[in-house]
C-alpha cells in the first residue's frame, strides 16, 4: 500500500478552502442548442446569461453551412496550419476577416485561430520579440480579461518585457508613462468592451496617445465583433478610425455564434506571428468545416439580417437602461449587451443567482477573481433572439427578487 498522494491531499484542501469562501464553481450541462431558452437537468430556463449576442449559435443557415463543409471538408484538419492543416476555407475565411478591417487597418492582414486565447497568447508573446530582450514595455489596461493577462504575463517571462497597468479611464497618466518611456517597443493591450462591465475602452484617445509615443495598440474586441459598428464590423469601426499600428483581435464564438478568434493587423505584422507565433505554429488547425461556418456566419453579420439584429439587440439596451431600477443593487451603465448588476458579497451574489434559478432564470453569479473582491454581480447578457416581452418579464423578476433577498438578508 503506498502513501497518500500529497498533490491530492493539497488539492482536496484547497477546494475545500474555495467552497468556504462561497468562490467554488460547478459545472451546468445543457441538453439543448444555445438560444435564449435552455434545458438543464430536464428543466427550461430562460437564459440570460451566454455570450451569443446576435443569436446566431443555433441559425438554421449555419447549422446547413456546417452540414455542407463537414461532407466537403471533414471532420479534421488533420495537422497545425504550417504542415498540412491550412485549408482553403481557411483562406477564404481569412481574406473575409481582413476584409472587414481593412477600412481601418492598412495592407489588413487576418490570421484564424481556435480560440481567443490561442490568438491572444500568439499575438502578445510575439510581439514582444520584436525587440531585444527587456527593452519591451506592455501597457496593459487593470481590467483587461484572463487571456488578455496571461499573455501579457508569458510575454513577460519569456522576452523579460516589463509590465505596467492602467486604468482605461485615466488616459492622462498612461499617457505620461508612455512620455517618459525610452524603450525600443511599446505595446498598448487593451479590452474594446471590458467583459464584466459592458463599457467601452477609449480607443480613439488610446491610438492617439499609441501615435504620439510611437507604440502598438493591441485591442481585443471579443464582445464588440458582430455588434458594433454600422456593418458589425467591431469597435474601430465604431469610432472610425484607421491606422498601421493597430492589432486587432475578434472572437467568433460570440456574436458570430460558432468557434474561434483571429488576429488582424497590418500584413507585415502577421507574417511575424506566422514565424514566431508558437501557439500559431504548434497548435493542430480548425477543422475547415468550421471556417467554412463562419464564412457564412460573416454574411449574415455584414448583411440586411446582421442588421437587423444589432437594431434589436440595441432596443433591449434601451428598455433595460430606461425600466430597470433596482432599491439598493448597483446598475452598471453599459451601452452594450453586457449589463452587470453589482451585489458586493459572494453570498449576496450566490443568494441572487439561486432566488432567479427558482424563478426559471439562468443568470450566474460572477465572483472573484474574475472580477475585484466586494464586486460579485450577476452578469445579464442580451441576445437578438430575446422578445421585448422576455426583457420585461425579467424586469419585473428582477425586482420581485431584489426585494425577496434584501428581507432575507436583514433577517439572518
Amino acid at each position: 500500500m503506498t502513501n497518500a498522494c500529497n498533490a491530492l491531499q493539497l488539492a482536496q484542501e484547497q477546494i475545500a478552502d474555495l467552497d468556504l469562501q462561497l468562490l467554488k464553481r460547478k459545472l451546468r450541462s445543457t441538453e439543448s442548442p444555445c438560444d435564449t431558452k435552455a434545458l438543464v437537468n430536464g428543466r427550461e430556463l430562460k437564459a440570460f446569461c451566454s455570450n451569443d449576442y446576435l443569436g446566431l449559435a443555433n441559425h438554421p443557415d449555419l447549422i446547413q453551412a456546417l452540414a455542407e463543409g463537414a461532407a466537403q471538408y471533414g471532420v479534421g484538419s488533420g495537422a497545425s496550419h504550417l504542415i498540412s492543416g491550412h485549408s482553403i476555407a481557411h483562406e477564404i475565411l481569412e481574406s473575409k476577416l481582413a476584409d472587414f478591417q481593412r477600412q481601418h487597418i492598412p495592407d489588413a492582414r487576418a490570421l484564424f485561430f481556435s480560440t481567443g486565447y490561442l490568438a491572444n497568447l500568439t499575438a502578445i508573446t510575439a510581439l514582444a520579440r520584436l525587440a531585444p530582450n527587456g527593452s519591451t514595455n506592455i501597457y496593459s489596461a487593470k481590467l483587461n480579461h484572463a487571456s488578455l493577462i496571461d499573455g501579457v504575463r508569458l510575454a513577460s517571462a519569456q522576452t523579460k518585457a516589463r509590465v505596467h497597468l492602467f486604468d482605461h479611464q485615466d488616459i492622462n497618466t498612461l499617457s505620461e508613462s508612455l512620455k517618459a518611456d525610452q524603450s525600443a517597443l511599446k505595446i498598448i493591450v487593451t479590452d474594446g468592451v471590458f467583459s464584466m462591465d459592458g463599457d467601452l475602452a477609449p480607443v480613439k484617445r488610446l491610438l492617439e496617445v499609441a501615435e504620439q509615443y510611437d507604440a502598438l495598440l493591441l485591442v481585443d474586441d471579443a464582445h464588440g465583433f458582430g455588434v458594433l459598428g454600422k456593418h458589425g464590423h467591431g469597435i474601430l469601426e465604431q469610432e472610425n478610425i484607421c491606422s498601421d499600428r493597430i492589432v486587432y483581435i475578434g472572437t467568433l464564438g460570440k456574436a458570430a455564434g460558432v468557434s474561434g478568434a483571429f488576429v488582424c493587423a497590418h500584413a507585415t505584422l502577421i507574417e511575424w506571428l506566422i514565424q514566431k507565433g508558437r501557439p500559431f505554429i504548434y497548435s493542430t488547425a480548425t477543422p475547415p468545416a468550421i471556417a467554412h461556418t463562419l464564412s457564412k456566419s460573416l454574411d449574415i453579420i455584414e448583411g440586411n439580417e446582421g442588421s437587423s439584429r444589432r437594431t434589436q439587440l440595441n432596443k433591449l439596451i434601451r428598455i433595460w437602461q430606461d425600466e430597470m431600477h433596482f432599491a439598493q443593487w448597483e446598475k452598471v451603465p453599459s451601452c452594450t449587451a453586457i449589463q452587470p448588476v453589482i451585489l458586493g458579497s459572494n453570498a449576496n451574489a450566490l443568494l441572487a443567482a439561486k432566488l432567479l434559478d427558482d424563478a426559471g432564470y439562468w443568470i450566474p453569479a460572477i465572483r472573484p477573481p474574475t472580477v475585484p473582491i466586494g464586486s460579485a454581480r450577476l452578469r445579464i447578457t442580451f441576445s437578438a433572439n430575446h422578445s421585448e416581452a422576455d426583457l420585461r418579464q425579467l424586469i419585473a423578476t428582477l425586482k420581485t427578487i431584489e426585494q425577496t433577498a434584501i428581507q432575507k438578508i436583514s433577517h439572518e
